[in-house]
């Protein structure tokens, strides 16, 4: 497992080393001393798994208290991934990275706490897991506006997203809870 910054040097780009041959494949897709050796250090609480249609956007969420680090992955499809950093204090705050994860590709990214995070389904179907640092805490969540011009992010579609009512509520960067 090779784990290696991102424009974003805290969030990481996780490649697992894969074993393939005519059967298939094979992989670690977690090893906790693997990524406690790639300075990712964390106790994993919860997993999610998400299942979505091409053009359905999920984010950008973050909750304010329970601030959680995800570690994420896509099983099924492909998805355009994104972490905005949310925390003042950083020199990268309102930066972004983004990246396309895949079934194909095999990618993961680990998001620390700090981050708001959402993704784009760019195929037909993508089943998504993660696994997060918190648990969810409803009255904790917050999302950030997907179309914020201040993010400058360059979603790769053609037409309008199908968001959650929420998502649809996102709060601009300048008016949003973030962190210090």
């Amino acid at each position: 497992m090779r784990a290696s910054p991102t424009s974003l040097p805290d969030v990481l780009l996780i490649e697992p080393r894969v074993f393939e041959d005519a059967r298939g494949f094979f992989f670690e897709s977690y090893n906790r001393r693997a990524l406690a050796e790639a300075a990712i250090d964390v106790e994993f609480v919860q997993d999610n798994h998400s299942r979505s249609n091409r053009g359905v956007l999920r984010g950008l969420h973050y909750q304010v208290e329970h601030a959680q680090g995800k570690l994420v992955r896509v099983i099924a499809g492909e998805v355009f991934d994104v972490a905005v950093d949310l925390r003042r204090s950083s020199p990268t705050f309102g930066h972004h990275v983004a990246m396309h994860l895949s079934a194909a590709n095999r990618r993961m990214l680990f998001i620390p706490p700090g981050f708001a995070h959402g993704f784009l389904v760019i195929s037909d179907v993508a089943e998504f897991l993660y696994k997060t640092t918190d648990y969810w805490y409803p009255a904790h969540e917050r999302t950030l506006r997907w179309n914020d011009p201040a993010l400058r992010i360059e979603w790769p579609m053609v037409v309008s997203p199908t968001l959650a009512p929420k998502d649809l509520a996102g709060a601009l960067l300048e008016d949003a809870d973030t962190y210090d």
